[in-house]
């Protein structure tokens, strides 16, 4: 089988991501690499906490404690949202790490030794208030591309334009608030992505023909707009440190890499922490360094990260003339709204991870935002679609099938799967139809078309409620027992198979599912198309309960006290 290594892009430190971020990254890579592990794949999941740059030290400064305290609190507290939603990291790290801050400064030695890295005088910005240069994020103002007023110097948040510090219309210190700035002499280092410029181009040709269109249009947007040298230092006490056996005087002056040079380089980085807890059996160089073909890599992220890690990443390995793998397959997504408006971590617009999580179990989100998916378009996520999903969806169609059927065999049988008649006409066309849908399911994961995936997946549970609404066994059992026991039973195969193949959406209800059944070797992670026709995993005789009820449907009220404590529709807006 192949090996998979996948990453989704890093949450940034400050603070517990919204649902945007979830659905936009670290859902859709956890739903990939469960279903490639159940495919037989060795799967490598990375991800990791962005950790530097200047909104880190901003947040640390509000919260009042050391950037490094700081960041350290909240890696544990975001992770902690991501084991309740249950991601299946292989491994989650940290941009801070010592790993990360060796092989950026490798890369950095690299990229100087063959050319493409140069030191330059520049003019920056300088706050009389705050007596410091600012980087880049330490700078608000009015984007000149769209009019946004909360635009930052390095891009606006609103139309995702790159921009300079100097763009900025009516800029001002992000620390003080201050306008009272200057442009003063500088120096800093420069990737000189003019000079890869046509090397990142024949990579994208070579292998962006394959990715979506949301992912291939960003990025030959960029490399038609023309790449520009780019400054990757910044005036900040918190990042991986200039080498100072490389450009000792701006090691001196305390200069870091910006945060858009080391994050994506934490990629491998974290593959390293990884195989640094278990040297012995671990390689991080055999996913990385020199690979062989039966690496594909994929990465996950939302449309505004798409640029950098498409054209400025690549660009940066391709420079160090040296065999680091890059991407195969980028899977990018739009925006997930907020009643047609952004969410927004600044100004706490939309639901985030933390208090969904405290609202409804994992299952319930992770089904909605994965079939809901923004990827071809921006979606809404309003509380009455919520609603109405997961009362269709997951409380009527498939918690319910499971619910009725166990509850009523085991009223009319006990608590053992009944035997009944052999299979009949019924079972041979569901078996038929449960393959097909299972094949269409299986080629629209291998595809990472979620919203499609989840149709399908949905089609195999109302496959279910159609062959127990033609078989009726509470009508059947009052004139031919052994016809409903038949019934009952080709339906407890059906619960069966829905746990195995729905496991990459909702994992905790999936365990639930197959936990019903006392089967003694129930290591199967993926059902084969002969045996979905033949629905005989479950035998008769195998014992079962009755799991508690899976998926509670979401009432009146529980919809209005949502509206209450999040906002509704006059939560629209721009952010």
């Amino acid at each position: 089988m192949a090996r998979h290594l996948i990453t989704s892009a890093l949450p940034y430190i400050n603070g517990i991501k919204h649902l945007g971020n979830m659905v936009g990254s670290m859902l859709p890579a956890d739903v990939y690499s469960r279903y490639m592990r159940q495919r037989g794949h060795d799967v490598l999941y990375i991800c990791a906490t962005d950790e530097h740059g200047t909104p880190a030290e901003l947040a640390a400064k509000e919260a009042g404690l050391p950037v490094d305290e700081f960041c350290a609190q909240q890696h544990d507290a975001q992770k902690a949202v991501y084991d309740g939603f249950g991601l299946a990291f292989d491994y989650f790290g940290r941009s801070s790490s010592a790993q990360n801050v060796q092989i950026t400064q490798t890369i950095a030695r690299e990229l100087k030794a063959n050319g493409f890295i140069e030191e330059r005088s520049i003019r920056q910005v300088y706050s009389n208030a705050d007596g410091r240069f600012l980087p880049d994020r330490y700078i608000e103002g009015t984007c000149p591309h769209c009019g946004y007023d909360k635009a930052r110097g390095d891009q606006c948040e609103n139309c995702t334009r790159v921009l300079d510090p100097t763009d900025l219309i009516d800029a001002r210190s992000a620390i003080s608030g201050s306008s009272d700035l200057e442009v003063r002499e500088t120096k800093h280092l420069f990737l000189l992505q003019s000079k890869l410029a046509d090397e990142v181009a024949a990579w994208v040709d070579e292998h962006g023909k394959h990715w979506p269109t949301l992912a291939s249009s960003i990025a030959r947007k960029w490399l038609n707009e023309g790449l520009q040298d780019r400054a990757i230092t910044r005036d900040l006490d918190w990042g991986v440190p200039v080498p100072a056996d490389t450009w000792p005087d701006l090691a001196a002056e305390g200069k870091v890499f910006y945060v858009w040079f080391d994050a994506p380089i934490e990629y491998i980085g974290a593959t390293k922490e990884w195989a640094d807890q278990d040297p012995e059996n671990r390689d991080w160089k055999s996913w990385w360094y020199d690979v062989d073909a039966s690496v594909r890599y994929t990465e996950f992220m939302a449309k505004d990260n798409v640029p950098f890690h498409t054209v400025m990443f690549p660009a940066t390995l391709l420079g160090t003339r040296d065999v680091w793998k890059k991407v195969d397959y980028v899977k990018a997504f739009n925006w997930l709204t907020y009643y047609g408006g952004k969410f927004s971590t600044s100004q706490k617009r939309g639901v985030f991870t933390d208090a969904a999580l405290e609202v409804l179990p994992a299952d319930y989100w992770r089904y909605f935002l994965m079939a809901n998916a923004p990827e071809s378009d921006d979606t809404s996520f309003t509380w009455e679609h919520f609603t109405a999903t997961v009362n269709k969806d997951l409380a009527d169609t498939l918690g319910n099938f499971v619910n009725r059927v166990l509850s009523f065999s085991r009223k009319r049988f006990g608590d053992e799967v009944p035997a009944g008649k052999a299979a009949g006409e019924a079972e041979e066309r569901l078996g038929e139809e449960i393959a097909r849908l299972l094949a269409e399911y299986e080629e629209h994961m291998d595809a990472l078309q979620f919203r499609k995936a989840a149709a399908a997946l949905r089609a195999l549970w109302s496959a279910g409620n159609s062959y127990l609404e033609e078989k009726a066994p509470w009508l059947e059992i009052k004139s031919d027992q052994e016809a409903a026991a038949l019934t009952l039973r080709t339906a407890m195969n059906l619960i069966h198979l829905y746990a195995i193949v729905s496991e990459p959406f909702i994992p905790a209800s999936a365990r639930a599912m197959r936990s019903a059944f006392a089967l003694g070797e129930d290591t199967a992670t993926w059902v084969g198309r002969g045996e979905a026709k033949a629905l005989a995993s479950v035998p008769a005789g195998t014992s079962f309960t009755v799991p508690p009820v899976l998926f509670a449907k979401i009432t009146e009220e529980d919809l209005e006290s949502y509206r209450q404590r999040f906002g509704g529709a006059e939560q629209n807006g721009a952010a």
